[in-house]
């Protein structure tokens, strides 16, 4: 409106000055005059004041949030499908307690550890317990967004971290020792790894970028997960004597892929609302952007498993068909702004390429991983993080950074928070494993941790397998 208008009044003007020639030149001063003030008042065209930016960046963060909300129902599922019969209502109370527990934790504590106020760097901080909202009505302009969505658009994330060591460990770990370690996972594992970076930490202050958190959330959920899968060890029977890998055909496949169609559609709020802002055409530009890199990452993450599979085994597996679609879409993660859509495809068929050669190395290593979350969440992550450096660079000290430089500050990244986690959950899962314990006996086990463990089975009209 502003545009048109301006325009209106600059061809009024000349009009004015061919009618009346003594007026011509005050009319061409005039004129011209409106024509800078449209130059000027065309950026801000673009823009919205601030109480509408404040709705709009607020309503980002809240759909946002309820989307990465949703991939929680995503992983119930995709475990649920992937398990065996015998522990599907396992997986699902196990995914329904860590959402949970990662917000109370997060609440409690876990926010202000992962952003303690550094000033400029820093390793560990703390701003205090438990995170205080705005009042009823009240709001902070200066923020540019409301606490209480930031917070919450945070707290899911922190829970998508734990769902991750849920879907490695299934099948061979005890409720209570699990939501114990999700306990110190999602209230100090997580927000430390977090305040490195997206804190003001130590790592952004070396130029270390994950937009989405392909290292911050998944390689961390990724660790973990590893070193659980190492210190409690392999489902009874996975693995023979004579190195024979016993396949355990998941109870659902239908049931997995509507868990991988829902995280695909989490995803959107995952890396599309990580732009944190919605008040100029820009930001919604780029969020719009940020939706198709995303999408197409993960369409070149299954159909390279597909193609794959078919070459390698001469059979597609729908398991790693949906493994690629996850692979692809946090490989995206670290970066879905910069790349072209080219790129983001190439991005995402690497992922899934992971995915197909490291599931089968996981197996040779005797490293049982139920539904493929490690080389989903922390090898494909890996590589998202490393690929930032071929697309985007940073500035530090107003110096922008090479490629190479770029490379080795992500590769940095990747290694602190392999050697934090790590340490940090081995820490964990061995004082509970020579504590309370964390496995079922093997004949609780074989029974099915559904009959076992809470007494309700998924499915009690079939004979249990």
């Amino acid at each position: 409106m502003k545009r048109t208008f301006y325009s209106f009044g600059a061809l009024a003007l000349g009009g004015l000055a061919a009618a009346q020639p003594a007026l011509a030149a005050p009319a061409a001063e005039a004129a011209e005059a409106v024509a800078e003030i449209a130059e000027v008042a065309a950026p801000a065209a673009d823009m919205v004041g601030g109480g509408t930016a404040y709705i709009l960046n607020t309503l980002l963060f809240l759909i946002g949030g309820f989307l990465v909300m949703w991939m929680a129902a995503g992983f119930a599922m995709l475990e649920a499908g992937l398990v065996r019969a015998k522990n599907t209502s396992t997986q699902c109370l196990k995914n329904i307690g860590l959402y949970s527990i990662a917000g109370l934790m997060f609440w409690v504590i876990g926010y202000n550890i992962a952003y303690p106020g550094f000033d400029g760097s820093g390793w560990f901080g703390m701003a205090g317990t438990i995170y205080d909202m705005q009042g009823v009505g009240e709001a902070d302009l200066d923020t540019g967004y409301s606490v209480a969505s930031d917070w919450f658009f945070q707290m899911v994330f922190c829970a998508t971290t734990a769902s991750i060591v849920s879907g490695t460990v299934a099948e061979r770990v005890k409720i209570v020792p699990f939501f114990i370690f999700v306990v110190l996972l999602t209230g100090f594992i997580y927000p430390v790894v977090v305040s490195w970076e997206w804190g003001a930490g130590s790592l952004d202050a070396m130029g270390f970028s994950d937009f989405a958190g392909s290292t911050l959330v998944h390689s961390t959920g990724g660790w973990a997960a590893l070193v659980g899968a190492i210190i409690i060890g392999a489902r009874s029977g996975r693995y023979g004597k004579d190195g024979k890998v016993n396949v355990f055909p998941g109870a659902n496949i239908p049931l997995a892929t509507l868990g991988t169609f829902i995280l695909w559609l989490g995803w959107f709020g995952f890396n599309g609302a990580s732009q944190l802002a919605m008040g100029t055409i820009g930001d919604v530009s780029d969020v719009s952007k940020i939706f198709v890199n995303t999408n197409m990452a993960a369409a070149g993450g299954v159909v390279t498993a597909i193609v794959f599979t078919l070459i390698r085994y001469k059979k597609a597996d729908v398991t790693m068909a949906l493994n690629g679609a996850l692979a692809g879409l946090v490989s995206i993660t670290a970066e879905p702004l910069a790349p072209s859509v080219g790129s983001s495809i190439l991005i995402g068929a690497v992922g899934g390429l992971i995915v197909v050669f490291t599931v089968p190395l996981l197996d040779k290593l005797k490293i049982d991983d139920v539904v493929g979350a490690i080389p989903v969440h922390l090898f494909a992550g890996i590589w998202g993080t490393l690929a930032v450096a071929f697309n985007t660079q940073s500035e530090v000290d107003g110096v922008t950074l090479t490629m190479g430089q770029q490379f080795g500050v992500q590769g940095i990244g990747v290694a602190v928070t392999a050697v934090f986690v790590s340490a940090a959950s081995a820490i964990v899962w061995l004082a509970l494993k020579h504590t309370i314990g964390v496995r079922p006996t093997e004949e609780e086990e074989l029974a099915g941790l559904d009959q076992v463990e809470i007494g309700v089975e998924a499915y009690p009209e079939f004979a249990r397998t």
